[in-house]
């Protein structure tokens, strides 16, 4: 069957993944990103021109080219980095948007950041391509302030439809086996992400107090801002499906949901928005 390949640091990750310079889909992601952490906040509009991370500090880890980091910017950050290994992603972000967002060009087990420095985290689709997302989240931690919150967007291994490669059920595979299948249909020569179940995520994010805005974002995503995920007709009547589903039975659902929106904090904070018809809801640990 084979050896699965050893992982080591996916550098100059820009270089090859063309989805990290497609920038209108970037800022799309900034927008929800945006307004999810606007509605755990209670801090006011999360609309164009509207500013819910007004006068907080900022970083974006693993940001790439930089789009995300400048919406962050753009909605009133007083201090934003752009924190990633890539460095083509890097120096184009530096070129386009470095006289507003501070780019550096750091591992995400070693923040050049003091303890409890800064105010919001964004770590977006990317604990799957880091080879010790524990280690990071533990460097996050450490950075994050005691009032501070953490943005994640968080594959998941049972979502049918692997996201990087469109091969259904290739996360679900040992990796001998994942790098047989994309070597087969021509997309790669191994396969280097590593997916984790909801379990293990919960696991990963047990020194964390967590909201799930998985479904609130599904059921409303003019509020925010995930038209994305549902495009036309069909898509926004399977929202409106959503906004009334009772919560039990989308807590079936949520072995197999393809990405877990959540916001993280180390201390316990409630959510701060308006009451939602799919409201978050814990994450407990294990």
């Amino acid at each position: 069957m084979g050896v699965a390949k050893e992982r080591v640091a996916q550098l100059e990750y820009s270089e090859f993944q063309g989805a990290m310079l497609d920038e209108a889909k970037r800022r799309r992601k900034a927008a929800k990103i945006i307004a999810v952490l606007g509605h755990f906040l209670g801090s006011g509009s999360t609309g164009p021109g509207g500013r819910p991370l007004e006068g907080l500090t900022v970083a974006d880890i693993g940001c790439s080219a930089g789009f995300i980091a400048d919406e962050l910017a753009e909605a009133g950050a007083e201090h934003t980095f752009g924190v990633d290994i890539d460095v083509p992603g890097l120096r184009r972000a530096a070129g386009r948007f470095g006289h507003r967002v501070e780019f550096v060009c750091a591992d995400g087990t070693a923040l050049p950041f003091p303890d409890g420095s800064v105010d919001v985290l964004v770590f977006n689709h990317i604990y799957e391509h880091v080879v010790d997302p524990d280690a990071v989240v533990a460097e996050m931690r450490r950075v994050l302030s005691d009032t501070g919150v953490l943005y994640l967007g968080l594959g998941n291994r049972l979502g049918v439809m692997e996201p990087h490669y469109k091969l259904p059920f290739l996360s679900y595979l040992p990796p001998a086996l994942a790098d047989r299948y994309v070597r087969a249909f021509g997309r790669a020569d191994h396969y280097y992400e590593r997916f984790r179940t909801r379990r293990g995520l919960r696991r990963m994010m047990r020194a964390f107090h967590v909201w799930d805005y998985t479904f609130p974002v599904l059921a409303t995503p003019g509020r925010f801002a995930g038209a994305e995920l549902f495009p036309g007709v069909v898509g926004r009547l399977a929202g409106a499906v959503l906004a009334w589903v009772p919560r039990d039975v989308l807590r079936l659902l949520l072995p197999v949901v393809p990405t877990y929106l959540w916001v993280a904090t180390k201390t316990p904070m409630m959510p701060r928005g308006a009451r939602l018809p799919q409201p978050p809801e814990r994450v407990r640990p294990l």
